[in-house]
């Protein structure tokens, strides 16, 4: 076992970008899981209760970076790269902590269903829809529960960052449509009537990207970050 400091996640990460299968036919076999990172942090509970993130859904949440990721490659082979290995692994911890934290009110349990199926809509959005998002968790062998699991996660952060920090959930239409005419989007040559629901998803989207993503360079000097038995090369600089 390596304990490392945060600052050398990127440079043993990279690992798991290597050995990425350049296609899916390999997911027909059934791969053993095993856990690939545990963190620590004050707000998780600290030593006393480690979390683990497995190599199984490290990759899937690799993937759904990948497929998010405009700047990829047209034609790309590889389902991920190191980057995209980097920002599923904090973007992971991130909302880990975010899940744990105190929202006041509480969610009630049909806020907290309504914000999953929200946070669905927002993933199957990022990733190209269904069937991608169905292809990437095959290729890894994540089921249903799984993808659950992500989802509610997911769910929880977005409700504290909302409520705890700033809302963000639930822009107004006049927001919307002020953002329609003065920011790049993918929607911008598109009459603002017809793209709305897919506008508001997107500004959503992003807007809870770019606070996960705050939060995490906020409280990475609190947390710490060890990789399990990390294979040959990982500490290669």
């Amino acid at each position: 076992m390596i304990r490392m400091p945060l600052r050398a996640v990127a440079a043993l990460i990279s690992a798991l970008a290597l050995l990425a299968p350049a296609a899916d036919a390999s997911a027909a076999s059934v791969r053993l899981d095993r856990a690939v990172v545990r963190f620590v942090a004050p707000e998780t509970g600290g030593a006393r209760s480690p979390r683990f993130i497995y190599e199984r859904a490290l990759a899937f949440e690799a993937r759904i970076e990948a497929l998010a990721d405009p700047d990829r490659a047209p034609g790309e082979t590889r389902p991920y790269r190191e980057r995209h290995v980097r920002a599923a692994l904090e973007r992971h911890v991130a909302e880990t902590l975010l899940a744990s934290l105190k929202i006041e009110p509480e969610p009630t349990a049909p806020e907290l269903t309504r914000q999953t199926d929200a946070a669905n809509r927002l993933l199957l959005a990022r990733v190209g829809g269904a069937e991608r998002l169905a292809q990437a968790a095959h290729a890894e062998g994540i089921d249903d529960r799984d993808v659950l699991r992500l989802l509610r996660r997911q769910a929880r952060a977005s409700l504290y960052l909302d409520r705890m920090v700033t809302p963000m959930l639930a822009p107004s239409e006049a927001d919307l449509a002020n953002i329609h005419r003065t920011a790049r989007t993918p929607f911008r040559d598109l009459p603002f009537g017809q793209i709305q629901p897919a506008l508001r998803r997107w500004y959503v989207s992003q807007r809870l990207t770019a606070a996960v993503a705050s939060f995490f360079q906020n409280a990475r000097a609190r947390i710490q970050i060890t990789i399990i038995d990390p294979p040959p090369g990982w500490l290669a600089e």
